[in-house]
């Protein structure tokens, strides 16, 4: 399993002084952002090779409230890939006070060619990455 510590700033709050939603999602991307980066997939790499990940879809379901002083950590595993990686879904926990569930994300994406423009399957580097990513229980490959 892939897990990140994530602190809360004071700038993470709304007016009822508990987290924004946009800051579900912005964890989120820290959490995918840190893995890629951690497994050598940064964002020279990236540019260097032409591609990078975009998203289609993304979706948070809220379940507990986190609070300024909350404990929490995101992790991160792969729900769905096609066999070449070209397009994946990610989904995130959000635990907070060790143990309490307070929200899952789920984004779905693919790679795009960013000199084309177009969808394109990543470079064998980026698949064995994704091949090796933590995977969800509900795991299933897509076509």
């Amino acid at each position: 399993m892939y897990t990140k510590s994530i602190e809360i700033r004071w700038a993470d709050l709304d007016p009822n002084f508990h987290l924004r939603h946009s800051v579900y999602y912005d964890y989120g991307a820290y959490a995918r952002i840190c893995f890629l980066e951690e497994h050598g997939l940064n964002a020279a790499f990236m540019a260097k090779n032409h591609f990078g990940p975009i998203l289609f879809r993304e979706e948070c379901v809220f379940r507990k409230e986190i609070r300024l002083g909350d404990s929490i950590t995101i992790d991160l595993q792969l729900l769905k890939a096609r066999q070449d990686q070209g397009r994946w879904a990610i989904q995130h926990r959000i635990v907070k006070n060790d143990g309490v569930l307070a929200a899952v994300i789920t984004v779905e994406g693919a790679w795009i060619d960013v000199l084309q423009r177009k969808l394109t399957v990543p470079p064998e580097s980026v698949r064995q990455v994704f091949e090796n990513m933590p995977r969800s229980e509900q795991f299933e490959w897509i076509t």
